[in-house]
């Protein structure tokens, strides 16, 4: 989870800034009622997508993370094996065990970096994905409301709650499709189960 939360402000630390800006320099009344906020991180972690996409980084996380246990564990009792009979080896049996102890021991850390680099990749096309997707919501919904503008709610220093379009957000994003088996689906599965009643009655 941290590390989809640090992708989120990575991508958007120069648009918080921005937006932290405009909000500074423009201060009326006016401005005030014509503008609202999101809470982006909140959204992207309830959305039917950010749900999945979570349980699917969790399922993979959790496989390669079985695979790292099993290796250190090999390597631990490599260690200990080493470590026990060091005093009965001759020293260039010693050095040759030595070499052979590290190399797997590089082997693991690589086999970690990798895993963290996969993962961290994995997370920041998902969260594009999600977000390039909210951003046409958003568009959306600050044409409808005619916001001046829309946002993120980090970026800002306080404002009254009901200007927080997060659930908003978060009800169109999901009522779009977005998470869910498309009407065509949804159709023929209806359709499918009329004709199995309809078998089933004629039979009986």
């Amino acid at each position: 989870m941290s590390l989809f939360t640090d992708r989120i402000n990575t991508i958007s630390l120069s648009w918080a800034k921005y937006t932290a800006l405009i909000c500074l320099l423009f201060t009326s009344t006016a401005f005030a009622d014509n503008f609202a906020y999101v809470d982006l991180q909140r959204a992207v972690f309830e959305v039917n997508d950010g749900k999945a996409a979570k349980a699917r980084l969790e399922e993979m996380k959790t496989q390669r993370q079985s695979a790292l246990d099993a290796k250190q564990k090999e390597l631990k009792k490599l260690q200990e094996s080493l470590e026990k009979q060091s005093d009965f080896m001759a020293d260039d049996v010693k050095a040759k065990k030595g070499a052979e102890f590290r190399e797997k021991l590089g082997e693991l850390q690589q086999t970690y970096a990798t895993l963290q680099r996969e993962l961290a990749a994995e997370e920041m096309k998902i969260q594009q994905k999600i977000l390039g997707q909210m951003g046409e919501v958003l568009k959306a919904i600050g044409e409808e409301g005619r916001y001046t503008m829309v946002v993120r709610k980090d970026a800002l220093l306080w404002a009254p709650p009901h200007l927080d379009i997060t659930n908003e957000l978060i009800r169109r994003y999901n009522g779009n499709g977005q998470g869910k088996p498309s009407s065509k689906k949804s159709k023929k599965s209806k359709k499918s189960k009329k004709k199995r009643s309809k078998k089933s009655k004629s039979k009986k």
